[in-house]
């Protein structure tokens, strides 16, 4: 079994403090928005980026001639619309997709992938003839259906690469840290935990046992803690009062992955980063957990660790909800294409 926790132990810390042989091309989609915004300004500062293009319905050229300002060497561009999307795409090596709305109270993920389901095919159908193979990673949710049905496009157009589509599910872990960190009165920079699972309510699945340092609680301390990380997004968008949900912490965790990506672009090896993806290590067919991460995107699936008996039951209980998920996905892309190719034919 491959040592997970010894690699999730030697990521390095979020940075932009690295020399780089190559630079990138990266495009924001959705930069308009609450997690957008942020994150491209967290993305300008990384010195392995010289292109960072920023896409939306409207507002980017605004973004764009602010950015201009800022005397970092990154040549920013803003493109508006869905006649500007394949261009602001072409030629990216790595494509952020942050568009759609956010979650609102009691808003259900189905409702959700309803209003964001057919943005995220509208971005991977330009993905897929603009930069097919450019690293896609989603932000946009609802990340356990959104991802399942991006891969169907994809394959449709026969540009489908598992190891180069992701769903960002950094914040997951982020929270875990943060969180133990609080409970035990130490640094989130010394806590390591790899979570697994999906992005969502009970599928998020912080592996307490793992935990570096070694978690010092009981087992109603760690029922709390994993109950809180499910619900840290319900957390903030009940303390939003329904005008939002998180933003300034997913762009965080958005550019903390892209970082990574962009490291193993540039040859750094040992990059463990937990995400969303096309994977058989158990039966749902899309799954969080850690992979090392390489040129091409993803280079290794990491075993999974020895679960303790909950987590094992925990993993039983979520896998039905992902696979789920993974069709409910599917089936709206292929009746979204349906949908597609029957109005082109009129």
């Amino acid at each position: 079994m491959f040592a997970a926790r010894k690699i999730l132990s030697d990521i390095p810390r979020f940075t932009w403090r690295y020399m780089v042989a190559r630079t990138f091309k990266v495009a924001i989609v959705g930069a308009g928005g609450g997690i957008g915004q942020p994150l491209s300004l967290l993305l300008r500062q990384s010195p392995g980026i010289t292109e960072l293009a920023l896409h939306d319905l409207h507002g980017t050229k605004g973004l764009a001639a602010d950015h201009s300002h800022i005397c970092t060497r990154c040549q920013v561009s803003g493109y508006e619309g869905e006649g500007e999307l394949e261009t602001a795409v072409s030629k990216s090596d790595v494509v952020v997709v942050a568009a759609g709305m956010p979650r609102l109270p009691g808003m259900e993920r189905d409702h959700l992938m309803a209003a964001n389901g057919n943005v995220a095919i509208k971005v991977t159908n330009a993905i897929s003839v603009a930069c097919p193979h450019a690293l896609v990673a989603f932000i946009t949710n609802p990340i356990n259906m959104i991802v399942p049905a991006a891969a169907e496009i994809l394959k449709a157009a026969g540009t489908f690469s598992p190891e180069r589509l992701f769903g960002i599910t950094t914040l997951d872990v982020v929270r875990s840290k943060t969180f133990i960190a609080e409970h035990m009165q130490i640094s989130p920079d010394t806590v390591n935990i790899p979570v697994i699972g999906g992005h969502a309510g009970k599928t998020i699945l912080p592996l307490i046992s793992q935990c570096q340092p070694h978690f010092k609680g009981n087992a109603s301390d760690i029922e709390k803690l994993t109950c809180r990380i499910q619900e840290a997004g319900t957390e903030v968008v009940k303390a939003k009062a329904g005008k939002g949900s998180a933003t300034l912490s997913m762009a965080f965790a958005g550019a903390k992955f892209v970082d990574s990506l962009l490291r193993a672009l540039n040859g750094e090896e040992g990059l463990v980063e937990c995400a969303y993806v096309a994977s058989d290590l158990t039966d749902a067919p899309f799954f969080a957990s850690p992979v090392e991460l390489g040129k091409q995107g993803i280079k290794r699936y990491l075993d999974l660790p020895n679960l303790s008996e909950s987590e094992k039951h925990a993993l039983k209980k979520l896998l039905p909800v992902l696979q789920q998920n993974a069709i409910e996905g599917q089936l709206f892309a292929r009746n979204s294409t349906a949908e597609r190719i029957k109005k082109l034919s009129n």
